[in-house]
């Protein structure tokens, strides 16, 4: 490989391969006035990349490396760069790569809804090149969507917090969860067990809901105040109307809706943040006029967000729980295929890149 010409990653080469990734070379699009080279050290394993690589949430172009929660180290700046990033610091990168900067939603500090987003694997750039995601030696990315990390949080804890952490902080900060509010996480996996770590964070009072049991000391290990398993019978009548909030971090659309509607307060919020495969959920009009619930989606988090988020973890200390795994075809496999059968307390890092792209 000779660098910056060309990267290495750990592609899928083809949707009925997908567990089965290949490592090869790549050449990344022009680097550009505004751009930040960095050399990738640790990364998260999302159940984004799962659903884009095996197809599950429709075409997408091979090959690809995935990955967008990247740590890394600065190693080239655009002439034109102004965030304040310096060779050799500690930066992370998310899954948004590139916005326009310019229209009112990111005139709004609301640029993860502008409508020229790129993600950060897997959009095309104007020239055609296809972005490829932090499975790999090196990412090229806007300057804007890069962020330092702070010292206290180590490297490994740090890259889940990249995507999984700012899709739960998100919400939750948009919708006043904080002292005085009653806030449910709905799904205890890689996304809910963030939920709950932040809610309980930001003061609220903080409520895990599961299918069964078998989470309820992780969650409240993690914090939880208390624990709903939704198997038992009248699971919900103690909690109607007695949520503020509740995120749904679950990776599925077989919910039965209007019970979790009706644990909401009059003006009561239920959002989701986990994207099920599929055709997604029915609402019917008049499970919802009960309580007047507001029923939404949050996507990822925006600069403001997640700077902040990062903030939060390391005044606080905050640990996300984590395995770790060697970056390479085998381990880049196992990571996928667990993920996938849903085998991991609650977050894969992807380590020794140094080794495997030296």
């Amino acid at each position: 490989m000779v660098y910056p010409d060309t990267f290495q990653g750990i592609a899928v080469l083809a949707q009925p391969e997908w567990q089965s990734p290949k490592k090869i070379e790549f050449t990344p699009r022009a680097f550009e006035d505004h751009d930040v080279d960095i050399e990738i050290v640790a990364c998260g394993v999302c159940a984004s990349d799962v659903h884009t690589i095996s197809g599950g949430w429709g075409e997408c172009p091979y090959p690809l490396v995935v990955g967008h929660e990247i740590i890394g180290k600065v190693i080239k700046l655009g002439d034109k760069c102004t965030t304040g990033l310096t060779l050799g610091q500690r930066v992370g990168v998310g899954a948004q790569a590139w916005a326009c900067l310019a229209c009112p939603q990111c005139g709004s500090d609301n640029e993860v809804y502008c409508p020229h987003l790129r993600d950060t694997y897997g959009s095309k750039y104007p020239d055609g090149t296809v972005m490829q995601g932090g499975y790999a030696s090196h990412a090229r990315v806007h300057e804007f969507f890069v962020f330092p990390i702070p010292d206290s949080i180590p490297t490994n804890l740090a890259a889940p917090m990249m995507c999984a952490g700012a899709t739960t902080f998100s919400p939750l900060i948009r919708n006043g969860a904080g002292p005085g509010k009653k806030v449910g996480i709905l799904g205890i996996g890689g996304l809910g067990h963030f939920g709950i770590i932040w809610a309980k964070a930001l003061g609220a009072e903080v409520w895990a809901i599961s299918r069964s049991n078998a989470k309820k000391e992780d969650a409240l290990a993690l914090g939880a105040d208390g624990y709903i398993a939704t198997a038992e019978e009248n699971w919900d009548e103690a909690h109607l109307r007695t949520f503020d909030l509740i995120v749904n971090c679950a990776n599925s659309s077989a919910l039965d809706l209007p019970k979790y509607i009706d644990l909401c307060k009059v003006n009561g919020r239920f959002i989701c943040v986990g994207l099920p495969e599929g055709d997604g959920f029915l609402i019917k009009p008049f499970n919802m006029m009960h309580n007047a619930a507001l029923f939404g989606f949050s996507h990822i988090a925006t600069r403001k967000e997640i700077l902040q988020m990062l903030d939060l973890a390391a005044e606080k200390n905050l640990k996300p729980w984590v395995e770790l795994l060697p970056v390479g075809e085998a381990g880049c496999s196992e990571a996928l295929k667990r993920c996938y059968s849903h085998d991991v307390r609650y977050r894969f890092t992807l380590t020794d890149f140094e080794k495997e792209f030296a």
